[in-house]
């Protein structure tokens, strides 16, 4: 089987390689990715993968239309897995237009070159943030509820889910819809939140929690280890049913202080290293997925225990410092 990754240079793509090329002898891997800001990490070639016989790789944007159906064409693949994306929520209040252009127009443009082919699955990566803000009180988001993003980020997301699913409707391309909750683990670029905590601790500068006297720092959010999330991908890719839309969750809800101290006990550390900041504008409160349509599709799946992944992602930026030196800013 061929397998065209878009976005695989970054966080979850990488991860999602590394799994495929080690888990899988008959599959081979087919990496597009723009190598921006979050992508020059070369994880994989620090995942030593990069020369690996069933890997090809190909230097281009998705919102280039032509190279994207060239591509394509050339290629042939029978799965599209979709993780190109603009994602760091602070960046889209600053730089709206960017993640219209990538996660909309760009989605757009693997769509349409891959109803010309015949696949066997596309799958698009999406966010729990397209639910938009929870309380406390409310009830975990199912899929079937009302989206109601509220940053350009998330508005951008779950309008490119929108434009894949209308193409499931339409053309009867085999679209499939995943969203994860927040995923943490290695090869994170160190912009959000426990990689920037874990790299500044290790520089011994101190973390930023957003936090006001109405709000000291509370906002939940669902923690999702990265080869948990990069493993239901592969089950969807095996099991899913086309047109369907997957939460995929941690089952780990910590407010941003729990997590925040979680990091600095790590360390050794105390409150003397925080710097209390504002909140952004728009900052969502919470966000919680109902996952039991996935787990009666994958009854055996399982995701790692927090404090377990936790250090083992502590260990792992300090064991790489050479990696995220390299483009920590």
């Amino acid at each position: 089987m061929k397998i065209l990754v878009t976005g695989g240079n970054g966080f979850i793509g990488s991860n999602f390689i590394e799994l495929v090329l080690k888990n899988s002898e008959d599959v081979f891997v087919v990496n597009i990715d723009s190598s921006t800001y979050a992508g020059q990490g070369n994880n994989l070639e620090h995942m030593d993968l990069d020369k690996n016989e069933r890997y090809k790789s190909y230097d281009a944007d998705i919102t280039n239309k032509k190279l994207i159906d060239e591509i394509f064409q050339k290629e042939r693949p029978e799965v599209v897995v979709n993780f190109a994306a603009e994602s760091h929520v602070d960046r889209s209040i600053t730089e709206p237009e960017t993640f219209i252009q990538t996660n909309v127009l760009g989605t757009f443009n693997l769509l349409e070159a891959a109803r010309r082919l015949d696949l066997k699955k596309f799958i698009q990566i999406s966010t729990d943030e397209v639910y938009g803000s929870l309380s406390n009180e409310s009830p975990m988001s199912k899929e079937g509820d009302l989206l109601k993003p509220r940053s350009p980020y998330s508005a951008s997301k779950a309008a490119a889910e929108q434009i894949a699913l209308s193409y499931f409707h339409t053309y009867g391309l085999p679209v499939i819809i995943s969203r994860s909750s927040n995923n943490y683990g290695p090869y994170q670029f160190p912009e959000k939140l426990i990689p920037l905590f874990v790299t500044n601790l290790i520089e011994d500068k101190k973390v930023t929690l957003m936090y006001s006297a109405e709000n000291p720092g509370l906002n939940v959010r669902d923690w999702l280890y990265v080869k948990d999330n990069c493993q239901a991908i592969w089950e969807l890719i095996e099991k899913g049913e086309a047109g369907e839309i997957y939460n995929i969750s941690g089952n780990n809800e910590k407010t941003n202080v729990e997590i925040t101290e979680t990091i600095l006990s790590s360390f050794g550390v105390g409150k003397e290293m925080v710097e209390y900041i504002p909140h952004r504008k728009g900052h969502d409160f919470r966000y919680a997925i109902d996952d039991s349509k996935l787990k009666s599709l994958v009854p055996e799946l399982r995701v790692r225990d927090f404090s377990e992944a936790m250090k083992e992602t502590v260990n792992w930026y300090k064991a790489n410092e050479n990696w995220w030196r390299a483009i920590k800013k």
